[in-house]
């Protein structure tokens, strides 16, 4: 059914809320297509909630050898021993270089990849691309948007925002300059 999608250019993000299987279950399935990385991201757990549960996907990551990326919580990454996060900017401005971690960072405009590029960002997020769910009412930024993200940095940009589970759209982002996607909805419900 995915013979044809390129895994290692997916960052699978998460989002127990619309997962189709029980929440471990579905991190077991998908990071068995061996994803490029798992990115944890539950918005709405506190600190101490998603800490415990970020130690449970570590051990299917691991087990799978698959890097997991925190978001949002540089300490809780700290803890576990894993050497990425990823932060909104303003919350990157916040933290600055001090978290000594390798951060992602998402970002809207050229103004946003410019402050990432300073701050040290080690890659960027780009979107919404595509219509999504996520971003209801939100007109999508379009794949000229990313393209202009990608040309003005020399660090790797992956879409994110309505991205399918589909063979030619990924491409087509991918032919933008994109190092590669995010995908959450349809990760959670394959």
């Amino acid at each position: 059914m995915y013979e044809e999608i390129d895994f290692k250019k997916i960052i699978a993000v998460s989002n127990r809320h619309v997962s189709r299987l029980p929440y471990l279950a579905q991190v077991e399935r998908i990071v068995s297509f061996h994803p490029r990385a798992f990115l944890l991201r539950e918005k709405d757990l506190p600190e101490e909630a998603y800490l415990e549960l970020a130690g449970k996907v570590q051990k299917i990551c691991d087990r799978n050898q698959v890097p997991l990326i925190l978001h949002f919580y540089p300490e809780a990454a700290k803890r576990l021993g894993l050497p990425s996060v990823h932060l909104p900017l303003w919350k990157f401005a916040e933290a600055g270089e001090n978290s000594g971690l390798k951060t992602g960072v998402s970002v809207h405009s050229a103004e946003d990849v410019r402050r990432a590029e300073k701050l040290g960002a080690s890659y960027l997020t780009a979107g919404h691309i595509f219509a999504t769910d996520c971003k209801k009412g939100l007109a999508p930024r379009g794949l000229s948007f990313l393209k202009e993200i990608c040309e003005q940095t020399e660090l790797p940009v992956y879409g994110i925002g309505g991205i399918r589970l589909d063979a030619e759209q990924i491409r087509t982002v991918l032919e933008q300059g994109a190092a590669g996607v995010c995908i959450m909805s349809q990760m959670m419900r394959m």
